[in-house]
């Protein structure tokens, strides 16, 4: 188990400066593991705010030109290539061969499958500071400067390298060590212990469902994971739709804040979609409530009292509104 700390962001990483920008590469998530420490239970399955580890982890690498899983098929959030090492349980080295021989990139993000809190800013931070450091591969530290490989960007030709060497000097890859490749390559650092806190155990388990649901993380966990729910890929402006539905239950009705934003979502998805017609749409009902509130101003007779608290909704914004979870 990688030591969690509940303070830090994912992607507040110390280490190299990020460069120019990410460079292009592939990713190979190992998710085949026997999980003994779970009891034997589908670890890649279990579900950690509401998504399988496994998605969570496909998401921080979507980036990817390819996405390989070395594992059994399963239906998984986005398409990915799937791959079984040789023989089916022969370790993570045997399963990383499999995942490259279905990358062409220079670069490859090799990644476990039990990362709840990886984001796709460590990983493009991971491979910034590969192209820039000239190494053969950059990985993940946990609190307790233990290396993470597999939470790492490697430049693949040198992993091909060192794969096929040891292969001719073991005869197999299977049952090596993980630490057998990296003793032989080039490697910098970054420390993260958010990003690199994975899930061995039951308790584990635990401590990532409950990290999700504290006030400062569950808004962009439950949007995430109805997103992926929903197959949507849209950043938009959630701050602005919540001050929205605070504007509408405020100045019109406790009702009209839900109604509101499914129709400015309605809208939006009429006007062909995209960020910008969400906030096109956001604008012009922003704008009406504001017009309905100073209506209901202008015809409340002098003297007459303000509605009661029972008939507004309490500020919805996300620094207010009680957690969800």
């Amino acid at each position: 188990m990688t030591a969690y700390q509940p303070t830090g962001e994912p992607g507040a990483a110390t280490g190299p400066a990020q460069g120019a920008g990410p460079a292009r590469y592939d990713a190979v998530v190992l998710a085949g593991g026997a999980a003994r420490r779970l009891g034997g239970a589908d670890k890649p399955g279990v579900r950690v705010g509401g998504r399988p580890l496994l998605d969570r982890v496909l998401a921080a690498c979507a980036g990817a030109r390819t996405t390989v899983v070395v594992a059994a098929s399963r239906p998984t959030a986005r398409p990915v290539t799937w791959a079984r090492e040789d023989p089916p349980g022969g370790g993570p080295l045997a399963a990383l061969d499999a995942g490259l021989r279905h990358t062409t990139a220079e670069y490859v993000v090799v990644l476990s499958a039990d990362l709840p809190f990886l984001h796709e800013p460590t990983v493009d931070r991971m491979l910034s500071a590969l192209r820039t450091s000239g190494r053969d591969g950059v990985l993940l530290t946990d609190p307790g400067g233990r290396d993470q490989p597999l939470v790492a960007a490697y430049r693949a030709p040198r992993l091909r390298e060192e794969l096929a060497l040891l292969a001719g000097r073991h005869g197999a890859l299977a049952g090596l060590p993980l630490r057998r490749l990296t003793a032989e390559l080039d490697l910098t650092r970054i420390s993260d212990p958010v990003a690199s806190f994975d899930c061995d155990t039951w308790g584990d388990i635990a401590t990532a469902r409950a990290r999700i649901r504290e006030h400062g993380h569950v808004l962009d966990e439950w949007i995430s994971a109805v997103k992926d729910e929903l197959g949507i890929d849209l950043d938009v402006d959630t701050r602005g739709l919540l001050d929205l539905a605070r504007d509408a239950a405020h100045g019109v009705a406790r009702p009209a804040a839900p109604l509101t934003t499914f129709l400015v979502g309605y809208a939006a998805a009429q006007a062909g979609g995209g960020p910008e017609a969400v906030a096109e749409a956001a604008r012009k009902a922003v704008a009406l409530a504001a017009r309905w509130a100073q209506e209901t101003s202008e015809d409340r007779p002098s003297g007459e009292p303000q509605a009661s608290a029972g008939d507004v909704a309490p500020d919805a914004t996300p620094d207010t509104r009680p957690d969800a979870g």
